[in-house]
Order: structure tokens, then sequence, then C-alpha cells
């Protein structure tokens, strides 16, 4: 085969795709070298840390909570900030969330003070409350299981024009022992978007102010924000939030400016902003449901009958119409990796919570009776993830999250999407997510995708439908409860 002519053929395999997804979701054009594929929870906590003292204009960091016991990330942040005064920092997390263990040392708690040192112009802390919880119901039901009814779940690390998209949360299982995915993305125009997708939620949330309170701090809603609040009037806050969220998320919104960015003949990679903002819109017009949706509907045509996709969850739920696509346009060679129960971060919790783990084990049964319904069975392949077992030493969890397309005739991926996401029913319709679908012909790039796809099964066995016949794999009655608390908080971690 002549030189290039599998660029080539990738190019016209590709364009399907991507002329629908800009319908869609705003893009940017880069080369496929600026995004950098971390490894493991150590390579993310080391890159995070090395980028944020080294930071000179912006830190933003959007995550679902900082863990209350993260002083080593706090005692950087003050670093950075100390040493360099022309530095700004906005981090934005969850308020059920960020409070839930209030008066007790909390996220809310360890944040404050670095108002305090720094001042509301220099630092700002912001908490996103949901409009779906209210009056008598936010009043009586209790903490965590209130977290069910919507939270902030976007994962994205902004320092100066460097962003790492992730599924990872910010506390010590997320730098240690919990895998996870982490791209680097060393672009000013995705960075810069992520940026102004952080503030207009932050524009929607409660400011974090330090007290001489107990709890050491107090939630407030700024007079300047971009709506009413949540709790006094829920119904103008989304009125208010959906002109705030369609100005920041429509196809349009991300042109490349001329002279920014990589020159056009090194531009093989497009980036597509994936948004799944769906409690702050009506009508709702989030990206990552259709784009996804669309990919896989792509698949099912004729020419891509040679194609594979590696789908991956930790807490695996697909939405229906979403676990349906993945059946349907499986040809041959797919993998779907999940954690195993042993690899599930609620495995020997106590109370309900730690009947998850069968709840899982119930809806992946599920998935392969599908399957085998469907005469899919030789299609796919079911793995689970296991790195010892949570609670002994040295073990792991498993939270990764994605999706990997191979064209046919090829031996990487072409296609990938990253982000904060679970593809959960809960996902599309209560959490505020973020990610990218990445489409590239850098060949370089293919390879790491591949790569990651390989190392992420390193600790991944194939189970079937006898496996889940064993006496050990089997799920009692109280599962069904769990099955419940799946649909509310598993979900959202």
């Amino acid at each position: 085969m002549p030189a290039g002519s599998t660029t080539t053929s990738s190019v016209g395999m590709l364009a399907p795709f991507m002329n629908e997804l800009d319908k869609i979701a705003p893009s940017f054009q880069i080369n496929g070298s600026q995004i950098q594929v971390l490894r493991t929870p150590s390579d993310f906590y080391e890159t995070l840390t090395e980028k944020i003292r080294n930071a000179k204009q912006r830190i933003f960091l959007s995550t679902l909570y900082i863990g209350k016991s993260e002083k080593e990330l706090i005692v950087t942040l003050q670093e950075a900030l100390r040493a360099n005064p022309a530095l700004n920092l906005s981090i934005l997390t969850d308020a059920l969330r960020g409070t839930r263990e209030a008066p007790d040392p909390s996220c809310a708690s360890l944040l404050a003070p670095l108002i305090t040192e720094f001042g509301p112009d220099r630092v700002e802390i912001r908490m996103y409350h949901t409009p779906n919880l209210t009056g008598l119901r936010k009043k009586h039901i209790p903490k965590r299981i209130n977290e069910g009814w919507g939270l902030q779940h976007m994962k994205l690390y902004g320092i100066d024009d460097d962003i790492i998209l992730s599924g990872a949360n910010l506390s010590s299982d997320y730098f240690t022992n919990r895998q996870d995915r982490y791209h680097l993305f060393s672009s000013k125009d995705i960075t810069d978007y992520f940026s102004n997708l952080h503030q207009g939620v932050a524009s929607l949330s409660f400011r974090v102010e330090p007290s001489d309170e107990a709890q050491g701090f107090v939630l407030t809603w700024p007079s300047r924000n971009a709506a009413l609040s949540p709790l006094d009037e829920p119904k103008q806050f989304v009125s208010n939030a959906t002109a705030v969220v369609n100005s920041l998320i429509s196809p349009g919104r991300a042109v490349r400016a001329p002279g920014s960015g990589p020159s056009k003949s090194s531009q093989d990679t497009t980036v597509y902003m994936l948004t799944q903002l769906t409690q702050l819109m009506k009508p709702d017009t989030s990206t990552e449901l259709p784009a996804i949706t669309h990919v896989l509907e792509t698949l099912a045509a004729p020419q891509y009958a040679g194609s594979s996709w590696t789908f991956t969850a930790g807490y695996f739920n697909p939405a229906p119409s979403l676990t349906q696509h993945l059946i349907s346009t499986a040809s041959s060679n797919c993998t779907v990796i999940t954690a195993s129960p042993y690899a599930n971060g609620f495995y020997g919790s106590k109370g309900v919570s730690g009947l998850l783990p069968g709840a899982y084990t119930l809806l992946a049964r599920r998935f392969l009776d599908a399957l085998h319904k469907q005469k899919r069975d030789s299609a796919i392949a079911l793995k689970e993830w296991r790195k010892g077992t949570v609670g002994d030493p040295e073990a792991w969890t498993y939270h990764a999250k994605g999706l990997w397309v191979t064209l046919p005739n090829e031996q990487y991926p072409s296609i990938s999407v990253v982000g904060s996401s679970n593809y959960t029913k809960r996902s599309y319709s209560l959490d505020l997510e973020a990610g990218a679908l990445i489409v590239t012909n850098d060949d370089n790039l293919k390879k790491r995708l591949g790569d990651e796809q390989t190392w992420l099964q390193e600790y991944a066995k194939q189970v079937t439908i006898d496996d889940f016949a064993r006496i050990e794999r089997r799920v009692g009655i109280k599962v069904r409860v769990a099955m419940w608390i799946v649909q509310l908080v598993g979900g959202a971690l």
C-alpha cells in the first residue's frame, strides 16, 4: 500500500462521523501531539501538582468534591498563589457533596481559608446546587441520599493554557489507588472553552465565604449571579440558566481564531466539546448523548462492518438507548470493561450502599442476557477489572469510563471519548457532565489511545453467563433495594 494511503482512507472513513458531529457540538482542530494520555493515579496527581506549581495566570478546577483531608493539594495551591501575585484560582464543586460532612471538616471548610489568605479577588470558591432539591424535600431527605437529585459532576482541571479532562475527583484514592482516565490537552482554545463553561456554571452557583461559625464557612448567593437562587426560584433559575448555558455549548460557539493554535497543515485532530447539562436547560440542547449516539449509529452502516469498539464504565449501568446501540452496532472484537464487585468502591460498605456491587453484578448479567437473546454473544466480550480486593493492602478500585472506536483494517482507535460521564440514565438527566470526543488521523495519537485501551485491560478478565450462575455471584432480594440506589447515588461518584 503506498505511503499515506492509510491516512487518506482514514479521512474518508471519518467524514460521515464528523459531518454530523459538526452540527451537534463545538470543536477545535489541533495537532495530535497536543494530547497526552496519562496512565496512573500518581501520574495524574504529579502532573496536576506540577502544573499548579508553575501556573502563571489562572487555575480553574471543576470537580464533584475535594477530599476533606487533601491538605497537600491545598498547600500546593497556597504556594503557587504566594509565589505569583498575578495568579488567580477558581474552584467549582457540588454544594451537597462539598458540605456533606458539615459541621465536621468538609470540602467547604478545607477551601475557605484560601479566601481568607488571598482574598475574594484572587480566589473564588463556588458550589453548585441542583434546582431539583428544594423545600420539604431538601429539609427531610437525609444527606448522601439527597445527592440523588443531581450534582455538579464535571471534572475540568485547567492551568494556564493546559487542561486535564478526567473522571477522577480530587481526593487521595483518585491520586493513589483508583484507576481512571486522564487526558492532558495543551491547547489554549480548548482550555479557554472549558474555562468559559466553568465560569458559566460558577455564575449559577453559591459562593463559599469564610466564617467564624463552627463549620468555618457560609454559602451565599451573590446578587451578580446570572440567575435567582435555585432554592428560592427553581423554575426561574432553570429559565435563566438555559440562556447562559446555550450560549456556551452551541455548535457555533467554538471558532478557532485566525493565527491561534497549530498551523492548518498540522491540524490532524478534531476535538469536540461534549456537555450534558440537562437539569440546567429547557429545552435540553446537551451534546454528549447526541454525539455518542451518532457515532454508534454511524458504525451500523455497512462500510463499518469490520470496525470495533471498547466501552468502559466503572459503574456499569448505561442508559437504555446507549446499551441498545452498543449491542446493535457491535460487529466483532468489541469489549466492555467494568469493575469487578471486588474493585467497586462500595465493596464492603456498611448499610445499603454495601449492596451496590451486587446491583452492578445484576446489571452486568442482564447485559449478557440481552447479548444472548440478540445472538451477539460472540461480538462483545464483557470483562471485569480487578486488582486485589477492596479493603486489602495494595488493592485498587476501578473508576474509568470512555469509548474507543477502531475503524476497519486499522490497528488503533481513531475516535475516543473522555470525560466525567458515567453514561447512565442519571448522567443524561440529573448531573452536570463535561468531556471531549477526539477524532484523529495522527498515527502517534492513535497508538497512544490504543495503548490506553490495552493497559486498562491489564487487570481485566472476561466473564460469561456461566460465571454469573455460580453461587458466589448470585444476588439476593436486597439487591432490588440497591438497584433503586444505583439510579440515585451509584452513578455519581
